[in-house]
């Protein structure tokens, strides 16, 4: 099984494609107006990124970027939760009750979620210098230990990359 199958398995996955077939059902119930087609895309946008950042986390391993990633997936639902409420305020659409059905799954999603993130791996991170997605307890490497501009030597770089040809010579780019 591959690593995409894996992620597509996760319940948390699952259910994110399941608020993303239900917005997108949603979207064709709607009249068609400019302000509803504006709330149309918003929220596509909303339920795709979910999708698509649920798989940026899971890609790697580090707490931080896993954290980067729930942090994007938290706005996109809540943002979502807040769109599709809104449909209760237009005139011109009536079924609320599907409303109510897609604010539930995103409660539903909320709770996976809860639970996904507690299960991030808190000893594997790289510190982040904005403060905002290093794990509980973590201590901020000592000074020495962080990378510093004037570590980084531009021609030791390039000499790695380098055929062992010392000679200017541009004719093989």
């Amino acid at each position: 099984m591959s690593r995409y199958d894996k992620i597509k398995n996760l319940p948390i996955y699952k259910k994110a494609a399941l608020i993303f077939q239900l917005v997108d059902s949603l979207m064709a119930s709607l009249p068609d107006d400019d302000y509803l087609q504006d709330t149309k895309n918003f929220m596509r946008t909303d339920a795709m990124i979910m999708q698509a950042k649920i798989v940026g986390a899971e890609s790697g391993d580090l707490y931080s970027i896993r954290m980067q990633n729930a942090a994007l997936i938290r706005e996109h639902a809540m943002h979502l939760y807040v769109q599709v409420g809104s449909l209760r305020f237009h005139e011109s659409y009536k079924d609320l009750e599907y409303v109510k059905l897609i604010r539930k799954e995103i409660e539903e999603f909320r709770l996976l979620f809860l639970a996904w993130v507690n299960n991030f791996d808190r000893t594997n991170h790289i510190w982040d210098e904005w403060g905002l997605f290093n794990p509980p307890g973590a201590i901020e490497p000592d000074e020495e230990e962080n990378f510093k501009d004037d570590d980084f030597d531009i021609d030791d770089f390039l000499n790695d990359f380098s055929d062992g040809d010392d000679d200017d010579d541009d004719d093989d780019v």
